[in-house]
């Protein structure tokens, strides 16, 4: 039966073939598929039914399949043996045939059926392409326009696709508005509502300092320096930890700029986190020392095993040291990665005497 226009339909399954990388065959078989589905839906058939489509000559062939039996005790699934032999004297029992059937204005249905099939696998291919293109920028920073701010996610516009900013993405400080043009980090793209690719975004990310380092400083860029790690208080405080090989490089220097140039690029990016750049040092007394800064450290006590480390600070360092909240110390600890006791000079003098205190009172009593 003819249902579908042969040259429209050759043109639509090269073209998908060739742009977007579908195999005919593979289409042929959806579409075959969704006219079975069809028929039945239609004609409420409980019979076995196989369609084929000839993409040359545009024809659609739909047949019952039955079993060639001796008795028959279902005739909607076989047909005796006796009448298979009509159609092939070959046929033998257990085999199966194929009856064509022409049921009323199914030319009408498959055409249809063929059209929507086509058009959904023109939008899973399209989807599928999106989702390749933004999974291969997966790390790397987009900027968009702002749609929607007003339900604690925010939506970006990123031109084919959507950017989903979750809350705890956000840094709590900023505020946003529809059209605002916006720099994220993309931490991931998934596959949202009927296979729609979705890409998660943030601006707290240590990821996004990162990136915006290399973006601002061309010898991170170019890996003369490296960025080691990033701790983060959102929108408030961050510490970056970066390295250079060559000695002749001064790493903090060349991330901050002349003037502070370079970085009030990023503290700007950033609605005016404060960030403290720390020279990175393979040796962990001294790398712990740099991390606390702005605070004078004197001293500092490494426990291997535990990967710990006791601090000692003068006095009127201590406050500045463990920071507002905790903050100096909190974020020093994750930068290096590395469990960070504080102690001023005092309280380790006063611990100091204490120990020695405890060892007279036990010799004592031993010689007791």
């Amino acid at each position: 039966m003819k249902a579908i226009d042969n040259k429209e339909l050759e043109i639509a399954l090269e073209t998908l073939e060739k742009e977007r990388g579908i195999k005919k065959e593979y289409l042929i078989e959806q579409i075959e598929a969704a006219l079975i589905t069809a028929y039945k839906n239609n004609y409420k058939d409980s019979e076995n039914v196989k369609v084929v489509v000839d993409t040359v000559s545009g024809e659609t062939h739909i047949y019952s399949v039955k079993e060639v039996v001796e008795q028959i005790e279902n005739p909607v699934l076989q047909i005796s043996k006796e009448d298979a032999a009509k159609i092939s004297k070959k046929l033998e029992i257990g085999d199966t045939v194929d009856i064509e059937l022409n049921p009323r204005n199914f030319g009408r249905i498959a055409a249809q059926t063929a059209k929507q099939v086509i058009i959904q696998k023109l939008r899973e291919a399209e989807r599928d392409i999106v989702f390749g293109e933004f999974n291969e920028r997966k790390g790397e920073i987009v900027s968009g326009l702002v749609q929607k701010a007003d339900t604690g996610v925010v939506i970006l516009d990123l031109g084919k696709l959507e950017g989903i900013m979750p809350a705890k993405e956000q840094i709590p400080v900023e505020k946003y508005k529809v059209n605002d043009k916006v720099k994220a980090y993309v931490v991931d793209v998934v596959r949202g509502a009927k296979g729609a690719p979705q890409v998660i975004v943030s601006r707290t990310s240590g990821e996004f300092v990162k990136k915006l380092f290399e973006l601002e400083i061309p010898e991170i860029y170019e890996g003369l320096i490296e960025v080691k790690s990033v701790s983060r208080d959102p929108g408030n405080r961050c510490k970056v930890a970066v390295h250079a090989q060559n000695e002749n490089i001064d790493p903090v220097g060349s991330c901050v700029g002349q003037k502070g140039v370079r970085i009030q690029n990023i503290i700007n990016e950033l609605s005016g986190e404060k960030i403290d750049v720390i020279e990175w040092n393979e040796d962990p007394a001294i790398f712990i020392s740099s991390a606390l800064l702005p605070a004078k450290v004197m001293a500092v006590d490494i426990n291997e095993e535990e990967k710990s480390a006791r601090v000692i600070v003068p006095d009127d360092q201590l406050s500045l040291a463990i920071g507002k909240s905790g903050q100096n110390a909190r974020l020093a600890a994750r930068l290096t990665g590395w469990k960070i006791d504080i102690k001023s000079e005092t309280q380790f003098r006063e611990m100091l005497t204490q120990i020695q205190e405890n060892e007279e009172l036990i010799e004592e009593e031993n010689e007791e």
